[in-house]
């Protein structure tokens, strides 16, 4: 199941799940943001359809930020004239949590809060006495000196050449 929906001048293909990066929208209702110009929907069985009712796209903001600046230089050529100006484009990026058509409803699966962290693996056996070997060799080894820097050479002067 997927849509195209037209959001900022841009249309997007979104499926319940995607997230998408589009020109700024404001938070929006407690994080949720509404997509109603709906272009085009398809179902699961392959069939691809204008809706003619009332199709609907919600998604959730997951972040708001500024894009990568994008620099637009103006030159002319022989005429000492040249110009540079930067310009962030601002995104909010939103995830699709349903999608809403012909009285049926397409939603993504729950997004878990928070992700336990993964625990450190036991190294193994023959890895933990490589590692007790490098120990033992570098405790053996002598400190290595540290050699003096090198002095800059002294500059000679010449004489200076004077009257007879």
């Amino acid at each position: 199941m997927y849509a195209v929906i037209r959001a900022g001048g841009k249309q997007y293909r979104v499926a319940p799940g995607d997230v998408i990066r589009v020109e700024s929208q404001g938070n929006g209702a407690h994080g949720h943001v509404q997509f109603s110009d709906v272009l085009a929907v398809s179902t699961g069985e392959g069939q691809i359809g204008k809706p003619q009712s009332e199709a609907r796209v919600v998604g959730e903001v997951v972040e708001q930020g500024r894009s990568k600046k994008v620099l637009v230089f103006h030159y002319k050529r022989k005429k000492q004239y040249k110009k540079l100006r930067g310009h962030r484009q601002d995104y909010t990026a939103v995830r699709i949590t349903e999608i809403a058509f012909d009285g049926q409803k397409f939603t993504a699966p729950e997004l878990p809060k928070s992700a336990p962290k993964k625990e450190a693996k036991p190294k193994k056996a023959a890895t933990v006495e490589v590692e007790a070997a490098h120990e033992a060799k570098a405790a053996k080894a002598p400190a290595k000196k540290k050699t003096a820097a090198k002095k800059a050479p002294a500059k000679k002067v010449a004489p200076k050449k004077g009257k007879k």
